[in-house]
């Protein structure tokens, strides 16, 4: 059996759950890491490949992009320019339907497959609306988060001027209202009231209710769990009041990390293009014989 070899870009929290999932998987091999400082070779890398450009791994069949989202889009066209697939956790619902516009063009012209924000959501969770929608047409749909750690909002409030570190949590107040609870650490003589109303004018934070606390150690508030619970509220023909819920708890960039790796296999059955979870056969997502999924699973 050829082995998918996948290439994490990136090696922060969710690129280190990448190599768990990647070793983990039977079809899978890795060809290697790329990351700012490629010198910067931890233990568990020692083995692999470690370099600064995609370009310079080889026979590489997917790249793993586990980069903060507003690098996604250089960073897989890149890698789809020489024809090599890509699968991205992209979290701005605002701009899904934009960057799938632009990545499908550059896929196509290269022969290549791109599958964006595949993460939990937007990832596993699309799916799950998708077919709680399916079941129950008519009605409500409520994704109520946490309470945990968002990784998008943390990597987007440790990119403002002045934070030392940062941590975004995201409190549900039910029915898809959402507090974001965010600690920071400041860098010397920066100003917090300007960090604090430069983090509220984010497009991450600007719709929901912020609060930003400046605290002494960050690093004692950390904690990766996170969770969802998704509420269908509705009809089913001409059948009043279904109520469907689906609840998870998990850590939040191992499940985010363990999907990327489930797509990039799906990602190798694809015709050319770019696609969201949604738009990919479950199937296509899991290692073994089809007729032996089948037979387990339906």
């Amino acid at each position: 059996m050829k082995k998918i070899r996948a290439a994490i870009v990136g090696y922060g929290n969710i690129g280190k759950y990448v190599l768990d999932a990647v070793q983990a998987a039977p079809d899978f091999e890795m060809a290697g890491v790329v990351r700012r400082n490629p010198n910067d070779i931890p233990p568990e890398l020692a083995r692999y490949k470690v370099t600064d450009r995609l370009s310079k791994l080889e026979n590489v069949d997917v790249a793993i992009l586990a980069t903060p989202t507003r690098r996604v889009e250089t960073l897989a066209k890149e890698a789809l320019a020489s024809g090599i697939n890509t699968v991205d956790s992209f979290d701005i619902h605002g701009d899904i339907v934009a960057l799938r516009r632009s990545l499908d063009k550059e896929a196509k012209a290269n022969n290549a497959v791109s599958i964006i924000s595949a993460g939990w959501d937007p990832g596993s969770d699309s799916v799950v609306r998708a077919l709680l929608e399916a079941m129950v047409p008519k009605g409500i749909t409520y994704t109520n988060f946490g309470p945990g750690m968002s990784m998008g909002h943390t990597v987007a409030v440790k990119a403002v001027e002045g934070v030392k570190a940062a941590l975004s949590m995201t409190i549900p107040m039910g029915t898809s209202v959402h507090r974001r609870m965010v600690y920071i650490e400041v860098n010397e003589g920066a100003n917090f009231n300007d960090i604090a109303a430069a983090i509220k004018a984010d497009d991450y934070f600007a719709h929901d209710e912020t609060h930003v606390i400046q605290v002494d150690s960050v690093d004692n508030l950390l904690d990766m769990g996170h969770g969802v619970n998704l509420t269908r509220k509705g009809v089913s023909g001409n059948t009043q009041n279904q109520l469907i819920q689906f609840d998870m708890k998990i850590n939040n960039p191992a499940l985010t990390a363990q999907i990327l790796v489930a797509v990039a296999r799906a990602g190798m059955k694809q015709r050319p293009g770019a696609y969201t979870m949604i738009e990919i056969p479950v199937i296509d997502m899991l290692y073994g014989d089809r007729e032996d999924l089948i037979k387990r699973l339906v």
